[in-house]
């Protein structure tokens, strides 16, 4: 089979929304293979006047009747596909060699329930037998049998990076009885709350203080000012994260639309370095108020700078498309001490040229400049801007302290905070 029907879910359904095939059936190229999209004829015919972004498959693709040929797959449907652990259980469990042939399967096989509100059709499969569930100590104790029933309904959705990340992410959902499911196997009027459970990348001490870090480290960026999603939940090695893309309401479940900054920006690739200058400029192209969200972009990368935060690349930031048509930058999510990480993590996103010359370092006033080039941004207003935030930088050990993060690595960043704080000043026109 060389085609695939994408459903994307819209007022209490889902609608077969358009189809994508590929040239010559080369599955062998993976997703770097040629092909087309279209839309169907019945999902473009009542929206193609208004040809909202929200109603969109991807950003990139307005609602018409043209066939999109590409030289890659489009690029959300790598949103779609299961990464690290994830994937080598789905391989196990399909029985695929672990190379470039095996995206297509796993395209067709192991999308039913992704992130977000796109999903492949014939992917998701009713569970025929139901289930108990599990309470949530035998989640945090990773209990065997939680475990061989995750793999089994597809809950297993990504590792904990964007390339090779090996810890396990679990997209489970906890009915009224306080047990818990997998992702798709529970009905939506049995449903309460949507989770992304999370455990340590590796068996390291590092590993462990990471995680233990991300739920204060969240409350910090809470402080700070960044849009935020529910506190997440810490306990015994599990990270608990309520998902922010799913909304329970008197029995019905909405299922926001969900795109990466990798995927709007086009880049159908793992791993590729990211440009915020490009990023910012994809903002302003798609965002319902790019003004807003600019700079809360900015924001971000700011703590991200101070606290070190290095795995900032392309799929850990994403736009929420809302039915009533409003597109925004998402809460933030995946926001640690990656510095600490054994593996060594490095910047993943940066700005152009002079904007960054020194890793991890923005030249502020540079930045500004730029963005009024690519953006329209005046640079004036975002140096102004940029220096008011330097006394909250100041007050981040502070911040720090208060949420709970470990003294230590307080400590740790002391140093470089009061550098981030004074870069920022020096923005001032």
């Amino acid at each position: 089979m060389d085609e695939v029907v994408i459903e994307i879910y819209s007022k209490g359904r889902w609608h077969k929304a358009a189809q994508f095939s590929l040239y010559g059936k080369d599955y062998g190229s993976g997703f770097h293979a040629k092909g087309s999209l279209s839309y169907g004829f019945d999902y473009v015919l009542p929206r193609m006047e208004e040809n909202r972004i929200v109603d969109r498959v991807g950003c990139l693709y307005p609602i018409n009747f043209d066939l999109y040929s590409s030289e890659n797959w489009p690029a959300f449907l790598l949103d779609l596909l299961p990464t690290g652990a994830a994937r080598d259980t789905w391989l196990k469990s399909l029985g695929l060699r672990d190379d470039e042939s095996s995206w297509w399967q796993l395209l067709r096989f192991a999308t039913g329930n992704p992130p977000g509100n796109l999903r492949i059709a014939g992917a998701a499969v009713e569970t025929p037998i139901e289930h108990p569930g599990f309470d949530k100590q035998e989640i945090v104790e990773k209990n065997v049998d939680f475990i061989e029933y995750a793999e089994a309904n597809g809950a297993l959705v990504a590792g904990a990076s964007d390339v090779q990340g090996q810890a396990p992410k679990f997209l489970l959902v906890e009915d009224h009885n306080n047990r818990w499911h997998a992702e798709g196997a529970l009905p939506d009027d049995q449903t309460k709350c949507h989770w992304l459970v999370k455990f340590p990348r590796g068996k390291k001490e590092a590993d462990h203080r990471v995680l233990l870090n991300e739920a204060p480290y969240y409350e910090v960026a809470r402080a700070f000012g960044v849009r935020t999603g529910a506190p997440l939940e810490y306990q015994d090695d599990a990270l608990f994260v309520r998902r922010f893309d799913r909304i329970v309401i008197k029995g019905s479940v909405e299922r926001l639309g969900m795109e990466s900054m990798a995927s709007v920006c086009d880049i159908s690739e793992f791993g590729l370095r990211g440009s915020h200058n490009k990023n910012c400029a994809t903002i302003r192209r798609f965002a319902t108020d790019p003004h807003r969200e600019i700079l809360e972009y900015i924001k971000r990368d700011i703590l991200n700078v101070a606290l070190r935060n290095t795995d900032n690349h392309g799929r850990n930031t994403a736009f929420l498309k809302e039915p009533s048509g409003n597109i925004a930058l998402s809460p933030l999510y995946d926001f640690a001490p990656m510095f600490m990480d054994p593996e060594g993590i490095p910047r993943a996103s940066r700005w152009d040229a002079e904007g960054e010359r020194e890793i991890g370092q923005p030249d502020w006033v540079q930045v500004a400049e730029d963005l009024e080039r690519e953006t329209g941004f005046c640079s004036t207003e975002l140096r102004l801007w940029l220096s008011d935030q330097a006394p909250t930088v100041e007050r981040l050990p502070e911040m720090m302290s208060y949420c709970g993060v470990e003294e230590a690595l307080v400590e740790a960043l002391t140093g470089r905070i009061e550098v981030v704080a004074k870069k920022l000043q020096e923005a001032r026109p």
